[in-house]
């Protein structure tokens, strides 16, 4: 007996041989589970949907489409959209969050942080008696630098504290530096004799070394380019040292004065006994003292503390004795032993005391005999 769904002929030969078993779906026993059907790209429309006009039989399932499983039963959009909408924010919370960093943090030209010039001013300061002369150890012993100390020991380091932005090695390094800044550029034999500048130059940031190179070559009183700015220097025709040991006495100070730059200040008199250049050498009373004093500001970034080095930025310099009318730019000419006073008028300068009145590149002071009061009004242009 025929069952019905069999061919009219009948079930061909070999095939299923009338069992019921072999004439079932030959797929019944593949399954399609929910997940494979959601990870389907393309989807059959309903028969509800395919009575509409659909140009297409099925629909993409991709996951930025919101047809098919994407969505759930009512229309809200499923897990596939969801994640869609999620990368995308993602996206444009990363770019908006770049942009935002990049207008506020933006790239420092490099031009803005390049270093200063040296500003300098160098004021020679007159006798009002005649140069008194003598053995180096009476003169020191008889003026006011007989309590001074010798050499490097004279340059003493503050009290060592950190800054908001600097570590106490930080400072210690600038401290540290800006010393020995102070003993190459002022006690070294050989720089004060005008013989070589290198132990200067090594402590100098490299943007300033072509101005100190013109300072030495084509020396200048014109606050840029004086040499006696960068350092003490004789005229090696003039004066010689007539004892190596240098008196030296004065403070060294810091601050920070940005979140990247450390200054130091330094305020120091050095007393040299020297004797004339020319000639045999000086009887043992024909030395005489000559006086520096030297105020320096010094800065210091990251990369020159990094480096040991500094920047220059200003030097206020008098020195004496010393004829008004001679430039003191190239290197000292100090008044020796016996020499007359050359400029008369002007208030006494004593750089041994503190406090002294600024004076501008071009003005004489006058060198207080003793280390008496500071002076009290500005000097007048030497005549």
């Amino acid at each position: 007996m025929a069952v019905p769904g069999d061919p009219p002929d009948g079930t061909p030969e070999g095939i299923g041989g009338g069992d019921e078993e072999f004439r079932s779906d030959e797929y019944r026993s593949v399954v399609f589970d929910e997940d494979f059907v959601r990870a389907a790209r393309l989807q059959e429309y309903s028969a509800e949907e395919r009575m509409g006009e659909h140009a297409r039989a099925v629909r993409s399932r991709s996951i930025w489409s919101g047809a098919g499983p994407s969505r759930s039963r009512t229309g809200t959009p499923g897990r596939g959209a969801r994640q869609g909408m999620l990368l995308v924010l993602l996206i444009a919370v990363a770019f908006a969050a770049a942009v935002y960093m990049g207008l506020r943090n933006p790239a420092v030209p490099q031009g803005e942080a390049r270093t200063e010039p040296l500003s300098s001013t160098v004021v020679p300061l007159a006798p009002t008696t005649p140069v008194p002369g003598g053995r180096p150890i009476d003169l020191y012993a008889a003026g006011p630098a007989a309590d001074y100390r010798v050499g490097a020991a004279g340059i003493t380091l503050p009290a060592v504290r950190h800054t908001p932005h600097f570590s106490d090695a930080q400072v210690v390094t600038a401290l540290s530096v800006a010393k020995d800044y102070l003993v190459q550029s002022s006690m070294d034999p050989d720089v004060l004799a005008g013989a070589t500048s290198r132990p200067v130059r090594v402590l100098l940031d490299p943007d300033q070394v072509a101005q100190l190179d013109r300072s030495l070559t084509s020396p200048s009183g014109d606050g840029r380019h004086a040499a006696t700015g960068w350092l003490v220097r004789f005229d090696p025709g003039t004066a010689v040292l007539a004892d190596s040991r240098v008196r030296v006495s004065g403070t060294l100070a810091f601050d920070e004065v940005s979140p990247d730059v450390l200054e130091v200040f330094t305020d120091h008199t050095f007393v040299y006994a020297v004797r004339p250049a020319t000639g045999a050498p000086a009887a043992a009373d024909g030395a005489s003292l000559f006086t520096v004093r030297r105020e320096l500001r010094l800065r210091f970034d990251r990369e020159d503390l990094a480096a040991r080095r500094a920047e220059l930025v200003t030097a206020y310099v008098m020195a004496g004795p010393h004829d008004c009318a001679t430039d003191p730019a190239a290197g000292f000419r100090p008044l020796l032993a016996g020499a007359a006073p050359t400029t008369v008028g002007p208030p006494a300068s004593d750089p041994y005391a503190s406090g002294h009145p600024r004076r501008t590149a071009g003005l004489c002071g006058v060198l207080a005999p003793t280390a008496s009061a500071p002076p009290t009004q500005p000097v007048s242009p030497a005549p």
